[in-house]
């Protein structure tokens, strides 16, 4: 039972739950750069190329001869380069949120009267 209780807590934990929604918002992150890169940022890139080869859709293109799909890979290529621009972007604001937090201002309480006393002992002592 007591198996069962920890992979409870384990599951309810924060960080597994960050975890989750990030894969989820990721995922649909991933769906709306793969729609801008598929549907407006590639076609408008290649429109030169698939009208000099008389193509209409971008996974046409391809190396004369063989199989080579390289319409698609450019497209996942400018995909990949979108998402880890962005992911760039937001741990860079992340980490400089992290270092405006830890640059805050600590208090120093006042010495205690035995520092006080040994501060003092220590300065008659350097004297002689």
């Amino acid at each position: 039972m007591s198996f069962i209780k920890e992979f409870k807590e384990f599951a309810v934990k924060g960080n597994v739950l960050d975890l989750a929604v990030a894969v989820v918002i990721g995922g649909a992150f991933g769906k709306i750069v793969s729609s801008l890169v598929d549907d407006i940022i590639t076609p408008a890139i290649l429109t030169p190329a698939l009208k000099a080869a008389n193509l209409t859709n971008l996974s046409q293109l391809v190396i004369p001869g063989t199989a080579i799909k390289y319409g698609n890979f450019v497209s996942q290529v400018i995909s990949f380069i979108i998402v880890a621009f962005a992911l760039f972007l937001f741990i860079k604001a992340i980490n400089q949120f992290k270092k405006k937090e830890a640059v805050a201002p600590t208090v120093v309480p006042p010495p205690t009267k035995e520092e006080v006393l040994l501060t003092e002992i220590r300065d008659l002592l350097a004297r002689k």
